[in-house]
């Protein structure tokens, strides 16, 4: 089965006691919480206050996926707020290998994602010390976007390389994931999904998690 990781950026954030008892009594695997400073990406989320109080209603791991710039500079405060996983951007770390093991070190998975852009064959070096690589199936940024179908090849791309080398590196998948479309991803070697809009959206946000959880 699929790992399903709703992104909290679509929820009501008014609600948000609600929507993690929701999530909690879902079939979702995992928490995602889009971090953005306004300089990586042209928008600002959250940040740290907000995913420490969702640590304390969560029953589940919490996905971060930092869209900011010198991520190493707030490693350890996102582990003290409660991240189980923490992602960076390829594109934002010129010292790759130094902000995966920092990562690893303070006790959290290590993941690293790339923008739709960049080449999977640019984490060829750094895959073994991975234990996912987010894709991003749209511009980060914003929720609501359209998925970019050249993403499945990259997805494809990346699953052989990782089943070639043995690894057991995920591969997660974020943004422009339908009902529609989350098959086809699956089937192009994706292991977890990032849905917003489409599980928040929806007047059934638990009847959709359990749809994808199912494909």
């Amino acid at each position: 089965m699929p790992i399903i990781a709703p992104s909290l950026l679509a929820s009501d954030f008014l609600q948000l006691q609600r929507e993690c008892d929701m999530l909690n009594a879902s079939e979702a695997d995992w928490y995602h919480l889009d971090v953005m400073d306004g300089r990586f990406v042209p928008n600002i989320s959250f940040g740290l206050p907000v995913i420490a109080r969702i640590k304390e209603a969560s029953t589940k791991p919490l996905d971060v996926h930092l869209m900011i710039e010198e991520p190493g500079k707030y490693a350890a405060d996102f582990k003290l707020a409660g991240a189980d996983h923490l992602t960076v951007h390829y594109e934002a770390c010129p010292h790759l290998h130094r902000n995966v093991q920092q990562i690893k070190n303070l006790g959290m998975k290590a993941g690293v994602a790339i923008n739709p852009h960049t080449p999977v064959q640019l984490l060829q070096d750094i895959l073994p010390d991975l234990d996912l690589v987010l894709i991003m199936s749209v511009n980060p940024g914003f929720g609501g976007q359209q998925f970019i179908p050249q993403s499945l090849v990259k997805i494809n791309m990346l699953r052989q390389r990782i089943d070639q080398q043995g690894l057991s590196t995920l591969i997660e998948v974020d943004g422009g994931i339908t009902e529609k479309n989350a098959a086809e991803v699956l089937k192009a070697g994706a292991h977890a999904l990032v849905a917003g809009t489409t599980i928040f959206g929806n007047p059934d946000p638990q009847a959709v998690i359990h749809n994808l959880k199912h494909l």
